[in-house]
């Protein structure tokens, strides 16, 4: 992770958080879901966040797609392999201005392959909560091809289409609190 000579320390608010992914089903259809349990800290050089430093696990175990089959499916070796490897992760290796945006380059690791990734992220604004607290709010996407990091589970429907698609969008919507 880089390191700024001033440092803004933040924590993602779970509570007012979502960390997804999207995926194509039988090429028809798009699947969200997301990991219920993580954590994370972001730094910055200032409080309005005009650049990122990140830090992210999720726990592999909490995925929710809303059907507990696919769920634990997706937790088998066919695709997350859990047992073996409980975490997913992030860490940033630069944040670059994209016109209004940023766009975060960093390194993912799942099931234990690391491989770098960029995501776009915007600033959705700082503000004060009823508390004192000062939050700001982020909104993130990227893409991974999942064979890249070992998800491999390779079935064909009977148009000759992947069940699953290679690409799986990364989504999110994540409230920081800066720490004091």
């Amino acid at each position: 992770m880089f390191k700024h000579p001033y440092m803004a320390s933040w924590t993602i608010d779970p509570s007012h958080s979502e960390i997804g992914f999207v995926a194509r089903h039988l090429v028809i259809t798009k699947v969200r879901g997301h990991f219920a349990d993580y954590q994370g800290s972001v730094s910055s050089s200032d409080e309005q966040l005009n650049d990122l430093a990140i830090s992210f696990e999720a726990n592999v175990a909490s995925i929710s797609t809303k059907n507990a089959d696919r769920d634990n499916h997706l937790k088998s070796a066919d695709f997350f392999d859990a047992e073996n490897h409980p975490k997913l992760s992030f860490v940033s290796t630069s944040a670059k201005r994209n016109g209004s945006a940023l766009v975060v380059a960093g390194l993912m690791s799942i099931r234990g392959v690391e491989k770098p990734v960029s995501l776009n992220v915007e600033v959705g604004g700082v503000a004060k909560d009823p508390w004192g607290n000062t939050k700001a709010g982020l909104s993130f996407a990227g893409s991974i091809n999942r064979k890249d990091f070992g998800l491999a589970f390779h079935v064909l429907n009977e148009a000759g289409d992947l069940l699953v698609s290679d690409e799986i969008k990364l989504e999110g919507e994540v409230q920081l609190k800066l720490e004091a």
